[in-house]
């Protein structure tokens, strides 16, 4: 008997959630078309487009360690054969040399992520504003490969030329 009652049960839910399914097709079926689409236009429209990361850019690497000195660092970004972006970034510091840098872009979020020959690394995280043309990041430097540096990290404003 409770098996009975159970497959009732089940077969009532079954029927219920058919007919909210289909009310609710119903439903969106009976919004004129052009409301439809400014109904799908502003639903895409909260998704950033891909910020253009491409070209050259250069700011100043600050430390949150007092006894760390500045640094700067120019980055010259451009598409692989791939069409995955790559960076190559020329600096003056102690700890890190010329530097191959992965770009990953999603909106204006920001991702470079590389290390030089040594083995020493740098992951620089940041957004980049509206006009595309200021990247304002947080890095993080590991120079412990080479015995040279230890680990530092602070901000780094870059601007596109």
């Amino acid at each position: 008997m409770t098996s009975k009652i159970l497959s009732f049960r089940v077969l009532l839910l079954s029927l219920l959630l058919l007919m909210t399914m289909r009310a609710g097709a119903s439903l969106y079926a009976a919004i004129p078309a052009d409301d439809q689409s400014r109904q799908a236009t502003a639903a895409n429209s909260t998704q950033q487009p891909a910020t253009d990361f491409t070209g050259t850019w250069s700011g100043t690497f600050l430390s949150k360690h007092a006894n760390v000195a500045p640094f700067t660092m120019t980055i010259v970004v451009n598409p692989d054969s791939q069409g995955h972006l790559i960076g190559t970034g020329s600096l003056n510091s102690d700890c890190l040399k010329d530097v191959r840098l992965e770009v990953t872009v999603a909106g204006s979020k920001v991702l470079l992520a590389g290390s030089d020959e040594d083995g020493d690394n740098i992951t620089v995280r940041g957004m980049v504003d509206k006009a595309g043309t200021l990247l304002k990041a947080k890095y993080i430097l590991n120079g412990s490969a080479t015995g040279r540096c230890e680990t530092d990290d602070g901000t780094a404003d870059l601007a596109k030329r």
